[in-house]
């Protein structure tokens, strides 16, 4: 029997590799001479990276860059061997680098994602694959342009600061010294988010509370967001403002389809034909994934219910082990052949998220003890 695991971490407990290797474990006492394949997955957020170096190699690389708060610090990006690059944004200008009291985007910047590109162009790379999510900026990439050569102007032709605050004071830009390679190189981003860049729904109104902003500064943050697009687009660039992801990571979906080309695709779909996730599952005689919290939003472009489409397009069993389940419906079950929580027994959070990997392994013991019962009984 073939069998083939790949589910997404479980959030604050375990990464997507150690719940392979749980699952594993437990069918493992089972059916011990079964041929097993681990295929831990992302949905373009957080691990990512992790996940792709896991499977397809590739090298690490460390880069000195800016913070949101224009500080020192070192990031990191993946480096795969088809000249291709995996950069996750919140390496260098993400929420977690700030304090709450640092919280600001209305100077919080986005240089430090530019500085990785840039140094993954002057490694060669011909496609560089972005996942947006948990940035501490509203700046809509005007620091990552900046970073890859581009200036922009006041009315007295000063450069702008950072951060986002700075847009609203734009009159023009100059791309003379952009760097050469962006316009040469393919743009992959990984975004689950649909929001436009403006208004009631864009990157100000829905995620500057969390990133530090008040109501006014959020009134003011859309404003400077609308004349940014507004400029860019008297400059001759393609209005994106409106198109769903630009609002992603605030704003930087924008810059990246505007000035880099960037087709924004969903994440988990990004991450499934980098690793040829059909490929495994036509190989499998059984799929099993999971993920930390089985939940309506899991049919939104989530890791199960991704796999458990395109397991059952090739008619092949599919069960899903996750830390909980809540409020789907039986609709939204059918998509499983089996949904099996594993929290073994009421306890604090803390105390759940420590014992995720046993209660996964156990769980996984049941699962399989109960397809071999099935099996004899047939």
């Amino acid at each position: 029997m073939k069998i083939l695991i790949a589910p997404d971490s479980f959030k604050e407990s375990l990464e997507a590799l150690y719940v392979c290797h749980a699952i594993q474990s437990g069918f493992s006492q089972v059916f011990p001479d079964a041929d097993y394949k681990l295929l831990p997955m992302a949905d373009g957020g957080e691990g990512t990276s992790a996940v792709l170096s896991y499977v397809l190699g590739g090298r690490w690389k460390n880069v000195v860059v800016n913070d949101p708060l224009m500080r020192p610090i070192t990031a990191k990006y993946l480096l795969l061997k088809n000249e291709t690059a995996v950069i996750e944004i919140a390496q260098a200008c993400g929420l977690h680098l700030l304090t709450t009291e640092e919280r600001n985007p209305f100077i919080a910047s986005s240089y430090g994602v530019g500085e990785l590109i840039a140094d993954a162009l002057d490694e060669g790379v011909k496609r560089i694959i972005i996942g947006l999510g948990g940035s501490a900026t509203n700046d809509a990439g005007l620091g990552m342009l900046m970073a890859l050569g581009m200036t922009f102007h006041d009315s007295d032709d000063n450069t702008l600061a950072q951060g986002g605050g700075a847009l609203a004071n734009l009159q023009r830009l100059d791309a003379t010294n952009f760097h050469t390679s962006v316009l040469e190189t393919v743009f992959e981003v990984a975004c689950d988010v649909t929001n436009p860049l403006c208004g009631e729904l864009g990157a100000s109104a829905i995620f500057g509370p969390q990133k530090g902003a008040s109501p006014q500064q959020i009134n003011d943050l859309d404003k400077a967001l609308t004349h940014f697009s507004s400029v860019c687009e008297q400059h001759g660039y393609q209005n994106y403002q409106d198109i769903a992801g630009a609002g992603a990571a605030g704003g930087l979906g924008y810059a990246l389809m505007s000035f880099c080309q960037a087709e924004l695709k969903s994440g988990f779909d990004t991450v499934a034909e980098t690793v040829e996730l059909s490929r495994h599952i036509a190989n499998a005689d059984l799929i099993i994934t999971g993920e930390g919290k089985l939940d309506v939003q899991s049919a939104m472009g989530k890791v199960a219910s991704g796999i458990s489409q395109l397991a059952k397009s090739s008619h092949k069993p599919v069960i899903a082990i996750c830390g909980s389940v809540d409020g789907l419906n039986p609709a939204q079950t059918s998509q499983f052949d089996v949904v099996m929580p594993s929290i073994q027994k009421l306890d604090s959070i803390d105390k759940v998220f420590k014992n995720a990997y046993k209660n996964i392994e156990t769980t996984a013991v049941n699962i399989a003890a109960a397809i071999r019962l099935g099996q004899s009984m047939k």
